[in-house]
């Protein structure tokens, strides 16, 4: 049994030698009281002559007064040191401190890849005849490039703006489709869960697409003022029931045709946008 003081700390490498550079598993273990709050370093921790590569968290088991914590650190030894003695601590947060718990040092040896110097190369005349590459053509390759600038240059200015526009168009109809998944997702959460979190969701979404498509200030306007810029019948109505669940737990059953209102609205100002795409000349 442990007392609320107790941190004990056990860290080893899962390996006794390694090349330089290789990758090598360190386990760092604590065992402690549940009620006392130990963190493991990440990658902001010095970790001197060895190098960072990522670690493997395991859930944490708690049994009676006794919690236990483990964390697998993959690291590249760079130290030329033939042994090299690595330890590092967790970390017990205190309300305006915190204490650190190393464990005993662990020892990693450094692997030699030569184990010999190789014997000196011998060297032999070589008068087999050796195809020489030919030189590049440059002047051909300068007068390609020339006849592709030209013929893009006469591309742009003839038929620039068109593939502008249908660059544009494209990129208005790449917005609407990840809205209306994002749509289709969010609404019917909230027709089946009419919460006043989901009914924020909707409008959030709803405003935010408005103003992208229209570059006018929806999210910071009231729902009468947004009725007065979108002149829809009924669209104040809708506005307002969604308002009534979020400030008055009120709910509807018209919310599948609000919810259809509103994509409706959400199309009809894509719809002008890819028009007035088009018609820029």
């Amino acid at each position: 049994m442990l007392s609320a003081q107790d941190v004990q700390v056990e860290g080893y490498f899962r390996k006794d030698s390694a090349k330089l550079g290789e990758r090598v598993e360190y386990v760092l273990k604590a065992t402690y009281h549940p009620r006392q709050q130990v963190i493991f370093p990440d990658s902001s921790f010095r970790f001197e002559d060895m190098e960072y590569l990522g670690r493997k968290t395991f859930v944490t088991d708690t049994r009676d007064t006794v919690t236990r914590d483990s964390v697998i650190y993959y690291l590249s030894n760079f130290s030329l040191d033939p042994v090299r003695n690595f330890t590092m601590p967790v970390y017990e947060v205190l309300k305006y401190d915190s204490l650190e718990y190393f464990p005993e040092d662990d020892q990693l040896a450094l692997i030699l890849t030569l184990s010999e110097i190789p014997p000196e190369p011998a060297f032999k005349d070589n008068d087999t005849y050796q195809k020489i590459q030919r030189e590049f053509n440059y002047p051909y390759f300068y007068i390609a490039l020339s006849i592709i600038l030209v013929l893009g240059i006469v591309i742009y200015f003839v038929f620039g703006d068109k593939i502008y526009n249908h660059w544009l168009a494209w990129l208005e109809k790449r917005r609407w489709n990840r809205f209306e998944k994002k749509w289709e997702n969010v609404t019917s959460t909230f027709i089946s869960q009419p919460t006043a979190s989901h009914a924020d969701n909707v409008l959030g979404l709803w405003k935010r697409y408005l103003e992208l498509v229209t570059n006018r200030p929806y999210q910071e306007w009231t729902s009468t003022e947004v009725a007065m810029d979108l002149p829809r019948d009924g669209i104040l109505d809708d506005l307002r029931n969604i308002e009534l669940i979020i400030y008055a737990d009120r709910k509807t059953e018209q919310l599948p045709a609000i919810c259809q209102n509103l994509k409706t609205d959400c199309r009809n100002m894509y719809t002008k946008k890819i028009e007035l795409i088009h018609e820029h000349k």
